[in-house]
């Protein structure tokens, strides 16, 4: 029986999630757990990500209620309930792609932070460097919180709040932006927290790989709050959705 599904966990205790569109779910959910004698709980996929903090609305379909667990990836731990914060195990790769562009001695900013996964990556590569994360979900900053802690790190401030409400947080050397489908409404906000050189790592929708139809949003955006900027870098991150892809395009502030 084939099954599209994530894992989320460890070795002692993991998380299946399984996609809106699974045919028999209860038989998946079953198979699943035959597979992975971790996976404690079987949660399905209810609808997209939607509402204020753009989470997946789930189903139990087998197991236990309590779907709190400690992901390990890499060299950290991420302690999340993916019934309360998003989270994707499939963007560990991407985590380590964005903490080893980061220089020491940076200040970062990642908005949309969540249960801080960025902020972990970065932080165990550079426990030097401030990090600030800002996110509106307050369940997101409580287990943002529990990881800092987790991963025995000082560096690392969460913020709860709209990242359009909050003030007073100063310029920073770069800026990470993971919330993929809306991220692009934001970039005139990262603008304000940047300076001359900034990095900028923006997260988007596209159906090519090669991310111009972000490129033209970005054009658009920078016309209209009249900044000036530079692509740096682009990557194809994963797959999102039938024909479209997750990118992300590095812009200098200039």
């Amino acid at each position: 029986m084939r099954i599209a599904y994530d894992v989320i966990g460890n070795k002692e205790k993991s998380v299946a999630i399984l996609g809106a569109n699974t045919k028999a779910p209860q038989k998946a959910a079953r198979e699943i757990m035959k597979r992975h004698k971790a996976v404690k709980s079987v949660l399905r996929k209810l609808s997209d990500r939607e509402g204020e903090f753009r989470l997946y609305q789930t189903k139990l379909l087998l197991g236990k209620r309590d779907t709190e667990i400690v992901h390990k990836e890499h060299n950290y731990l991420i302690k999340v309930d993916p019934q309360k914060v998003y989270f994707s195990p499939r963007e560990g790769t991407e985590r380590q792609r964005i903490a080893n562009k980061v220089k020491q001695g940076e200040r970062i900013l990642i908005m949309f932070s969540g249960a801080g996964p960025y902020a972990i990556a970065i932080g165990k590569k550079h426990p030097e460097n401030e990090i600030v994360c800002v996110d509106i979900n307050i369940d997101a900053i409580i287990y943002a919180e529990k990881n800092v802690r987790l991963n025995k790190l000082k560096n690392i401030k969460n913020i709860c709040g709209d990242v359009r409400e909050i003030r007073n947080l100063g310029k920073f050397d770069r800026i990470i932006m993971p919330l993929v489908e809306t991220a692009i409404e934001f970039l005139d906000e990262a603008v304000l927290y940047s300076k001359k050189g900034t990095i900028i790592h923006l997260y988007g929708l596209s159906k090519r790989k090669t991310a111009e139809d972000l490129e033209e949003l970005v054009e658009e955006v920078a016309d209209t709050y009249n900044f000036k900027y530079k692509i740096v870098g682009k990557q194809d991150v994963l797959p999102y959705a039938p024909r479209v892809r997750k990118v992300r395009l590095d812009l200098k502030i200039l």
